[in-house]
């Protein structure tokens, strides 16, 4: 198992500072790590063989499983809850909190934790690290002002692996529920099409016992949401980013849709250096293995298949129209 892709950033960027006064993160205080019952396939969902060719792991969701202690539930609840000062909207989430690993060493050293990246990776059968874009550790959402709005619309993630915790208890809260599709992404278009959201008898709701329990996500290939409430609670759930460790699968990723909601400074930085985290290692595995050819047409083809993420980086990152963030409805 790889510890970390690329390590966490030594400074901070402008404007942010650590906290001062919260509890360090041990591992053995804080965690309580037990493995999901059960774990279930993109093909439970209806994909097929062809839809999931060059993804870095079959695996749509797991069953909810504990992550923290009793006292590491309580510290994350006050973490989110200090965080919350710094939250923003955008048009699928009313209350969010991005980039928070650089304010709360604890909730940093959480997403980080190589016991917690350990048992992702026994859930993922594939070999996984923390994300490569801090902006995709620790992403918090909170309940909504507005009660007629979701928490979460309907959508599926701009990243391909991730975790949902609840931070607060889900036992407290009438509806706001996390619920997922059964079904595809091209299933959910369709409807969305006819103005329709999923009925009733192909959406999942996991039963979270507590707070500090998770729910494993092929979050790009399952659709998903946060319900909206029936009646004002505090609702708040922590979502933490991994990347498949074998870049020999595609990136799985909308990096697009951040510029819709990230920090300026910290986004292209991040976004740059996991494009180039990615080339180098595709161009590593060429070094390693491209045998003598007088082929120079599969030799040019290798070479563009190795940095194709990188050279949509440069277009993504120069391209000035005008983009909206994909979801799949626009209520509740």
């Amino acid at each position: 198992m790889s510890k970390h892709a690329i390590p966490f950033p030594q400074t901070l960027p402008s404007g942010y500072e650590w906290f001062v006064h919260e509890p360090l993160f041990e591992p053995a205080i804080h965690l309580a790590l037990e493995s999901p019952e059960e774990v279930i396939h993109l093909d439970a969902l209806g994909y097929k063989e062809e839809d999931m060719q060059g993804i870095c792991t079959t695996v749509a969701a797991s069953s909810p499983f504990r992550i923290l202690s009793d006292e590491g539930a309580a510290v994350m609840l006050e973490v989110a809850r200090s965080l919350r000062a710094h939250a923003i909207s955008c048009e699928r989430i009313d209350n969010m909190v991005r980039s928070g690993c650089y304010r709360s060493k604890f909730l940093r050293d959480l997403c980080l934790d190589p016991s917690v990246t350990a048992l992702l990776c026994d859930v993922y059968g594939v070999d996984v690290a923390p994300h490569t874009m801090p902006v995709h550790l620790g992403h918090l959402n909170y309940s909504p002002d507005d009660l007629s709005k979701a928490v979460d619309k309907w959508h599926h993630d701009t990243l391909s692996l991730d975790y949902v915790m609840m931070v607060t208890d889900p036992q407290s809260m009438d509806g706001g529920r996390f619920e997922y599709f059964s079904g595809t992404k091209s299933e959910m278009a369709a409807l969305a099409a006819q103005g329709k959201t999923p009925p009733a008898d192909r959406v999942v709701a996991p039963h979270f016992p507590a707070p500090g329990y998770a729910i494993a996500l092929h979050g790009n290939m399952v659709v998903h949401r946060g319900a909206g409430l029936s009646a004002p609670a505090e609702r708040i759930t922590m979502v933490n980013g991994y990347v498949a460790t074998d870049t020999a699968s595609d990136d799985q990723h909308r990096h697009k849709d951040l510029t819709l909601v990230d920090d300026p400074q910290c986004l292209y930085t991040e976004w740059a250096k996991h494009s180039a985290w990615r080339a180098r290692e595709r161009l590593d595995t060429l070094i390693a293995e491209l045998e003598f050819t007088a082929d120079r047409q599969s030799v040019a083809n290798r070479l563009e298949e190795a940095i194709k993420d990188l050279s949509r980086t440069i277009i993504d990152m120069r391209d000035d129209g005008k983009h909206h963030m994909h979801h799949y409805e626009t209520g509740r």
